[in-house]
């Protein structure tokens, strides 16, 4: 129990979005018709991984907000990542935190480069643990995808953010110097010393986070940032030890996870973002063609035996020659397939999942074992707490609003 002076914040049991049964007097007053089924649907059942575990299997998939200065996290990310905490999220995942500053995607991405970045992101997680929310933070670097403008400002400064506009072109890096697109930045191709340098920068990042009290941390191996670059032939043309084979262009990624693993407790969970799929097949273009699912598979199992607890399986971005065939849950058989091939490693569905019930069935047809969810969270604030009673469960509520809980019948109770 918290003090007195903290008690108006603290949920109790273990917090809102856990299935419960109602009590006498939630029936009474029409918050629920009588006990709830048992056993609760899937997505509301816990997870345990390593020593921590989930209250539900619904978790924010990480966003960028584009809301940040020096890399440093705001008022708006406790606001941000603390409403899904308080409405019942079973993890939440802040996004893609760049891990150099030259490693963000635009100027106003979040950071966590320098231990002055702990104190504002400590608060978030203090936050969200008070609610009793799981919370993790995305280590990213976006390689040669950097210096780039926010969404919202790309009208009036351009795609690219230059020196005027806070960008660094002149330090803009990858494994090779093969732009993104005709009018990307072409990005200087890394030495052996600056990639054990970047190597070393994801592992400071990483004993940040553990200071700053995050659950977990998920190293962003996906949508053509740096991870990715080394993964995919058409980003890394390296002929030394980091390009070419399969096993030379794993080496990066493997490498920082055994070195991120060192220093991450053994009992704290460990993700990585894949794009398991480029989308791209060979052509005159690029006979090479992309990363493929088969190759995703293949890392997964490195990566298991590295340290890693959960592949979360997004697709793309390595070029804008890619073809997505675009539908509800396009993604899913990817988590799947790591969830059938790849023993012992969890999975993660994520992409265009936007209703409960397709959310469930994921879960209950052990497609994945946790469901990331993105825009329909900017959507409906209340997704995961309005999920559990589209289910048929009867979830716990942030005490604060249970008053604005859905009722059976009308009562002046």
């Amino acid at each position: 129990m918290a003090d007195s002076s903290d008690f108006y914040q603290e949920q109790r049991g273990t917090g809102p979005g856990t299935a419960v049964q109602p009590t006498v007097s939630e029936i009474k007053q029409g918050f629920a018709a009588g006990p709830a089924a048992e056993p609760a649907p899937k997505l509301f059942q816990p997870l345990t991984i390593r020593g921590l575990t989930l209250k539900n299997r619904l978790a924010m998939s990480p966003m960028c907000m584009y809301s940040s200065h020096d890399g440093f996290a705001t008022d708006f990310h406790l606001v941000h990542a603390g409403q899904y905490a308080l409405r019942g999220v079973g993890l939440v995942v802040m996004e893609a935190s760049g891990v150099a500053p030259e490693g963000r995607i635009t100027p106003n991405c979040l950071g966590i480069w320098k231990d002055e970045h702990i104190p504002k992101l400590q608060q978030i997680v203090d936050f969200a643990h008070t609610n009793k929310a799981a919370i993790g933070i995305q280590l990213a670097h976006a390689g040669r995808k950097s210096s780039t403008t926010a969404p919202w400002l790309m009208k009036v400064q351009g795609v690219n953010a230059d020196e005027a506009h806070g960008g660094w072109p002149d330090d803009v890096v990858g494994p090779s110097p093969v732009r993104f697109s005709e009018g990307s930045w072409t990005p200087k191709e890394l030495s052996i010393d600056q990639i054990q340098r970047i190597q070393a920068q994801f592992v400071a990042a990483a004993e940040r986070a553990l200071r700053a009290g995050f659950d977990l941390i998920e190293l962003h191996g996906a949508h053509g940032y740096l991870i990715h670059e080394f993964l995919s032939p058409i980003s890394n043309t390296r002929t030394d030890q980091y390009g070419g084979s399969f096993d030379n262009r794993i080496r990066f990624l493997v490498e920082t996870v055994r070195a991120v693993r060192k220093v991450w407790p053994e009992e704290k969970p460990l993700f990585v973002r894949l794009s398991m799929t480029d989308w791209v097949s060979p052509s005159d273009e690029i006979p090479t063609g992309g990363w493929t699912e088969e190759e995703s598979i293949a890392l997964s199992k490195a990566l298991l035996d590295a340290g890693v607890d959960l592949i979360d399986c997004s697709t793309s971005g390595s070029s804008p020659k890619q073809q997505i065939p675009l539908s509800p849950g396009y993604q899913v058989p990817f988590a799947t397939a790591v969830k059938q091939e790849v023993p012992g490693m969890l999975s993660g569905a994520v992409g265009l999942i936007s209703n409960a019930q397709q959310a469930n069935a994921i879960v209950e047809k052990n497609e994945a074992d946790l469901v990331f969810v993105g825009r329909v969270l900017l959507r409906e604030p209340n997704f995961a707490l309005d999920a559990a009673n589209q289910l048929g469960a009867f979830s716990q509520y942030p005490h604060q609003y249970e008053r604005g809980r859905k009722k059976t019948k009308l009562t002046f109770v």
